[in-house]
Parts: C-alpha cells; structure tokens; sequence
C-alpha cells in the first residue's frame, strides 16, 4: 500500500508566495512585473546597498558613526519604495526630500572636517571596518547607474533620488576614511615611494 503524501499547508501570511516562481514580482501597489525589468533592477540593487550598510555597521565600532549610519539605512528603505512605486498606484510613493539630500551634504562636510581625514585615493582592505563601507559605497554607485537606466529608459522617479544615491556614495566613502582615521590606518595610495598624480574627486 503506497503512502500518500499531502502537500504542507501554507499559512496565509507566509513570506514564500510563490508569486515570483516564473519570473515575476510584484510593485509596491501591487501591480505584476517582470523580475528583469529596470525598476526591479534599481531598487533590489537599493535593497542590496542597505543590506551592506548593515554589515558594515556591525562591523564599526564607532556608536556616534553607527548612529549616523542606521539613520540613512531608514531613508534606504523609503528610496526603496520610491523606485518601486509607480506614481499612478493607490499606495502612496515615500518622498525623497531635499531635507533628506541635505542632511547626508552635512554628513559630507562634517566628515571632511575629521582630523586626519584622507585627501587621497585609498588602498581598500586595510582595515576591516573601513573595507566594508568601500564595498557599500561599490554597490551605492551600481545602485545609482541603475536607477539611471531606469530613467534614462523613461522610467519616472523623483529627480531627489538620484540626487541622495550620488551623495550618499560621497558619505560611505567618507564613513570609510573617517573609521582608518580614528583607529589611526595609513590606507594611503601615494605617498613617498608611491608618488602619482594629485587625487580625483572622480572615483
């Protein structure tokens, strides 16, 4: 006599919907959408910088920094939303600021102040807890690219979007020099036996 085996029983509130089985996802307002698409492409690579951020503030040490940074992983998740919400849907699109864009300019210039800050290209991995807001600040670029393609491609987001991931890239890569500095790391590229061209604000 075979066995006869019942498939589990899901709860309604499970996480695994299985609505993305054949490649699909679904919008903030619950529209279908092609995982492949470019909004999909923006704001998952919105998700996987903040995940990074996280992972770098476990890795820092600094309360007054971490503080910092676990305000702007709350910000992530509504340029999150903002990417993934059409405008026309019944749920409300989170609105990037300028109040927001101007609060990671502050962290900007409050940085560059720090003592002994670099004002050089830096050697990534010298320190690991500089090495993991580098990485961050990587994945921050692609996120911003991508949200550029979006648009580029006549996807509408709110024009503060894009203006928050170009600085908050300038931040992490701050946030990274400013943890060397207090720990007192030398991630220096040129110096004395290394001599190249003056540094670029370009990277």
């Amino acid at each position: 006599m075979s066995e006869q085996h019942d498939a589990p029983v899901r709860k309604q509130s499970s996480i695994s919907t299985r609505h993305g089985d054949k490649g699909e996802t679904r919008l903030g307002g619950g529209q279908t959408i092609s995982k492949a698409d470019a909004r999909v492409e923006a704001y998952g690579a919105v998700d996987e910088l903040n995940t990074m951020v996280g992972l770098a503030r476990t890795l820092c040490d600094d309360a007054a920094l971490n503080a910092d940074v676990r305000a702007i992983q709350r910000e992530l998740f509504a340029v999150g939303s903002a990417i993934s919400t059409k405008p026309e849907s019944k749920k409300p699109v989170p609105e990037i600021t300028k109040e927001m864009v101007g609060r990671l300019d502050a962290l900007v210039e409050r940085f560059e102040a720090e003592p002994g800050i670099l004002r050089d290209w830096s050697i990534p991995g010298e320190y690991r807890g500089s090495a993991a807001f580098d990485v961050a600040r990587t994945i921050c670029r692609r996120a911003e690219r991508a949200a550029v393609r979006y648009v580029t491609g006549g996807g509408l987001v709110q024009p503060t979007v894009l203006e928050y991931l170009n600085r908050l890239s300038d931040v992490l890569w701050l946030c990274a020099r400013v943890v060397e500095a207090r720990a007192g790391v030398d991630a220096r590229l040129r110096d004395d036996a290394h001599p190249g061209p003056p540094w670029s604000r370009a990277w």
